[in-house]
């Protein structure tokens, strides 16, 4: 692979290995283990392990470690080591890292199974957890001491679009010693520059625009090459937390066109946005790649475009937005973001329903928001949609 290849170009040829057969596509190597040529090879390879040898799927595979190589790339990290699901390389990072007696200082406004890891899960060992205001730089030096061991935030928060400075909370952490780990799922690798700005760990579900069709689970952690495998590696591999390889496979497909359809839906979202400002049915349109959104110009700075969702607060509560979204006709109502399909999710019932209402009402969740990930339909009949289900939730 060339250092001067574009990311767009990066994301098809990366990483990739081919068999003796030559195939164009990548093969996927169903295969949980690998055979050996003696006892004496078996033993050699359980020492010291190559690049391009393999012991068991769990500790590694062919076609996974094209997909990690491909996206280390494309994100310009050392390595990368792919898990599950999104939410395995979120608790896989954070435990592989810490232990009893660390500190995390982490953004509040998180997806409710990122609260659940920090909150009840990490503090269950003996992880002490701070949380801040995440877009308040002043919070971070405050809650950000010589005793932190890592930081922990979403880029743009879910589900309402909060933008982190990752530059500048990256800054205050590393003057203290402390690692910077960021969930960019809704940057989406295409925008993402966060190792470039500072982030030492970067997390992706790739369940969502990674894959980008709603076809498999999965995630990936990026950082340098001694934290993912001197750090990641030994805990994912015990723990159980690895991909698999036909996911892997399917993976590599999507970052083919992940470039091209993610900025067609961001395009729309823009779209989208733009023509429901000031709309009577709504309280707001949340969407950062407005200039009116309050994280507008570090957006702009951070990722050069608006990403792929939009949340609007529907006026009348939860029964507008519950009728708001029984009119939708072109999208789905589901759960999913960053898919080919138009979803729609009411965070309060859904996805955030297990959070106190006083975290719902500091974090801006209110019982008429509705996040809304756009996809690939066109853009003059999902805006047609979205204004005739405004019209009959009123």
């Amino acid at each position: 692979m060339s250092d001067k290849w574009h990311p767009r170009t990066k994301a098809v040829h990366a990483g990739t290995r081919r068999s003796q057969y030559g195939e164009v596509s990548e093969a996927i190597f169903l295969t949980q283990g690998f055979v050996y040529d003696s006892a004496e090879h078996a033993e050699a390879r359980f020492l010291e392990s190559g690049p391009d040898e393999f012991i068991y799927a769990r500790y590694g595979n062919p076609t996974i470690a094209m997909f990690e190589e491909r996206i280390a790339a494309l994100e310009g990290a050392e390595d990368a080591f792919a898990t599950a699901s999104g939410m395995a390389a979120v608790s896989g990072a954070l435990t592989a890292m810490l232990k009893a007696g660390d500190r995390v200082v982490a953004a509040r406004a998180l997806f409710g199974s990122c609260l659940y890891v920090l909150e009840d899960f990490l503090t269950r060992f003996g992880v002490n957890v701070t949380f801040v205001d995440g877009t308040d730089l002043g919070a971070w030096a405050d809650a950000i001491t010589p005793d932190t061991d890592a930081v922990f935030f979403e880029s743009v928060s879910n589900p309402t679009l909060q933008v982190v400075d990752i530059e500048g909370v990256s800054k205050l952490a590393h003057a203290h010693g402390a690692l910077v780990v960021v969930d960019n799922v809704f940057a989406t690798p295409v925008y993402s520059r966060a190792i470039e700005q500072g982030a030492d760990v970067v997390i992706y579900s790739a369940t969502k625009h990674i894959d980008g069709q709603g076809r498999a689970l999965g995630g990936v952690i990026l950082g340098t090459r001694d934290f993912i495998r001197g750090t990641v590696e030994p805990y994912m591999k015990h723990t159980g937390g690895s991909m698999s390889p036909f996911t892997a496979w399917i993976m590599l497909k999507g970052l083919e066109t992940m470039s091209l359809r993610v900025r067609a839906q961001t395009a729309t979202t823009l779209t989208i946005a733009e023509a429901l400002e000031g709309h009577a049915g709504l309280n707001a349109v949340l969407y950062p790649g407005l200039p009116n959104h309050p994280q507008h110009a570090l957006t702009q700075r951070q990722m050069g475009a608006g990403g792929t969702v939009l949340s609007l607060d529907v006026k009348g509560g939860k029964t507008a937005a519950f009728a708001f979204l029984n009119a939708i006709e072109v999208g789905l109502i589901s759960n999913n973001l960053g898919d080919a399909k138009t979803i729609l999710t009411h965070p309060a019932t859904t996805t955030h329903q297990r959070l106190p209402q006083d975290q719902k009402d500091t974090l801006g969740i209110t019982d008429g928001l509705i996040r809304i990930s756009v996809g690939l339909e066109d853009a003059d009949d999902l805006l047609a949609d979205v204004k005739q289900a405004l019209e009959r939730a009123r």
